[in-house]
């Protein structure tokens, strides 16, 4: 692809486009393959993203503190949410002073679906990341890490 681009407008540079078109297409690859435990147990992954979230805070949460946790929007987090709750990974509870305010936290079962889940994928990304050295893996993630807290940054101005 950068070949051709470049073979059209060799005048641009074409170095970006050779980063970001290889983070898009790992971040496909691996969600294709990371997302078989998931659908085994017949989860989404922002559904598991809202249970992970649950789990590794250790404490209840609003739907506008699951959304924030999750990068979703309320929307989509009020939908997944009814599914989990009906399926009976999540309970509701009303807040005493506010009726609109509702506070959400794992079932047993979904604790232990969630639990069952984690090291499936953590030896998922462990073989997956294999291929690099540990310092190689270190770099990465720093790099990836200073990429995305730009990226975080100035979300709205990379819109306009």
């Amino acid at each position: 692809m950068v070949r051709q681009w470049q073979a059209v407008h060799p005048e641009l540079d074409t170095g970006p486009m050779e980063v970001i078109g290889r983070i898009n297409r790992c971040a496909a690859l691996l969600q294709q393959a990371e997302d078989a435990p998931l659908r085994r147990a017949g989860l989404s992954r922002p559904e598991f993203d809202l249970l992970g979230a649950l789990r590794r805070t250790g404490h209840e949460l609003t739907p506008g503190e699951l959304a924030r946790e999750t990068f979703s929007s309320g929307a989509a987090v009020t939908k997944r949410l009814k599914q989990l709750t009906e399926r009976g990974l999540v309970e509701r509870r009303g807040d005493t002073r506010d009726r609109r305010v509702a506070h959400l936290r794992l079932t047993d079962a979904g604790r232990e679906l969630v639990d069952g889940i984690l090291p499936e994928q953590l030896a998922y990304e462990t073989a997956v990341l294999s291929v690099l050295a540990p310092e190689g893996q270190g770099e990465l993630a720093s790099l990836l890490a200073e990429l995305l807290g730009q990226l975080e940054g100035r979300t709205g101005a990379l819109r306009a």
